[in-house]
């Protein structure tokens, strides 16, 4: 009887239990269910949240690789400096070459400095709207570029442009080092070139690139052929003319070039570095098309330069001359340099050309008017440089954003680059030669006359280029 009770009690125990499992799954099931009901989106959002993710990680990405492109540009653009330094250290006497070099490296020293303190922010600073009809409401110019650490949102972008400008800045103080080579006062050199970055220079931008009254009335200049190079070659100019003819110099037999082969790889530097110049000012990395078309235009333009160049000074005066065949290379990248995005390739071909063209004509004019531009620092850069974004009114291309006379367009386009050239040539000029004036007349423009005599190596660094070739001359040495 117990047995058959405790029997019984066992089922019922075993019932219990099977009921008691099942309701804590139903439980549970429920919990779970109603869980993941409340977790999940639905399909739709979990694919609309992932298409978003994805965007904004493809956004941040294209941004990385644009600034980085940016960075690479500009590397090859401060190259440019050895560049500079090699063409005229080779393309001059062999007395000046080591004053050249300094000169050269200071460029870049001193026009860093100034261009971080005021230079970019006058270039790229704002202005109220009220200026445009002559209230006097000032800029707003961020010295020192707004104290960004490197540690703020969007400080990066701005450390990177900064850059990137700088390398330019350098450049357009380096072409007005070039034109008056040999005779400079290594003082007044650091002056002008301070006075050339932190101002003169950043206008020019600053109505132009950075979006001024120049830019608004239409001129286009890509990477610079007026912006920069005009710019640097027309100080050049006046600099020579203020600064007066090299000891010795004979009107009509420039000197010969010192040294031919550095003078080779100054050149081959600066076309290296030109790619940095003209394809890093697409800045971004995203337009495949616009990348590929520069560089081409680039190289067509270099190459075309070299071979106008050389064959018109051998039309006219017999010989292959090395020293055209270098500048006329460097002709034809300034001249493509404002329209290296706006023209086809073939247009790219006919500016280079008559670039080389423009050199040979502009270095006999000012031959003739005796002015002594060492390295013809003007021709290559300032004739060619306004003649490069003239051009761009005649062959520019319509569907590259830029329609001339020979493709479907106005007046419009070549006035606009007329205004352009002519206001920046106005201003330069008259800013260069207030400076250059009173630095002379400062008595720190010009070298002191027994450099002359001596050499300014000698005079000025105690060196020489080649010691064991060329010793120094010590003061009253005959």
């Amino acid at each position: 009887m117990n047995k058959r009770k405790m029997g019984i009690g066992n089922k019922r125990t075993m019932i219990y239990r099977l009921i008691s499992i099942f309701l804590g799954l139903v439980i549970l099931y429920s919990f779970g269910f109603g869980t993941i009901a409340q977790d999940d989106p639905p399909a739709e959002d979990a694919a609309a949240e992932a298409m978003m993710t994805d965007a904004i990680s493809a956004a941040e990405v294209q941004d990385n690789l644009d600034q980085t492109w940016i960075l690479l540009a500009g590397f090859l653009v401060f190259f440019m400096q050895a560049g500079f330094a090699m063409l005229e250290g080779g393309m001059i006497r062999e007395t000046g070459v080591v004053n050249s070099l300094a000169e050269n490296f200071m460029d870049a020293c001193v026009t860093g400095i100034v261009f971080f303190i005021v230079g970019y922010g006058i270039a790229y600073g704002t202005y109220d709207a009220g200026m445009e009809t002559g209230s006097l409401t000032p800029l707003n110019i961020p010295l020192l570029l707004g104290g960004v650490d490197g540690t703020g949102a969007g400080d990066g972008a701005l450390l990177v442009a900064f850059f990137f400008q700088f390398a330019f800045a350098g450049a357009a103080a380096t072409i007005a080092t070039g034109g008056m080579a040999e005779r400079t006062n290594f003082v007044g050199k650091l002056i002008y070139s301070a006075i050339l970055g932190a101002i003169i220079y950043p206008v020019v931008v600053f109505w132009t690139w950075g979006s001024g009254w120049v830019a608004a009335q239409g001129f286009i200049d890509f990477a610079g052929s007026t912006i920069v190079h005009m710019t640097g070659g027309i100080v050049a100019l006046i600099g020579a003319y203020v600064l007066g003819p090299r000891a010795g110099r004979e009107w009509g037999r420039p000197p010969e070039a010192s040294n031919l082969a550095l003078a080779s790889l100054g050149t081959f530097i600066l076309w290296f570095g030109w790619y940095g110049f003209n394809v890093g000012s697409t800045l971004g990395a995203g337009d495949v098309n616009q990348m590929g078309l520069v560089a081409v235009n680039t190289t067509l333009a270099a190459a075309a330069g070299a071979l106008g160049a050389m064959f018109l000074k051998h039309w006219l005066t017999g010989g292959w001359n090395m020293s055209f065949i270098l500048n006329g290379s460097l002709a034809g990248l300034v001249g493509i340099t404002a329209g290296c995005a706006f023209v086809t390739p073939i247009g790219s071909i006919v500016i280079g050309l008559l670039s080389g063209a423009v050199l040979v004509y502009s270095m006999r004019f000012v031959e003739s008017i005796r002015i002594d531009d060492a390295v013809g620092a003007f021709s290559v850069h300032g004739a060619c440089g306004a003649f490069g974004t003239l051009m761009i009114g005649i062959v520019g291309s319509q569907a590259l954003g830029a329609p001339s006379l020979l493709d479907g367009g106005t007046l419009d386009t070549l006035g606009a680059q007329v205004v352009g050239v002519v206001v920046i040539a106005i201003w330069v000029t008259i800013t260069s030669f207030i400076m250059f004036t009173v630095l002379n007349r400062m008595e720190v423009l010009h070298v002191d006359p027994e450099a002359d005599r001596i050499g300014i190596d000698a005079y000025e660094h105690h060196a020489s280029v080649w010691p064991n070739v060329l010793p120094l001359r010590e003061e009253g040495d005959e």
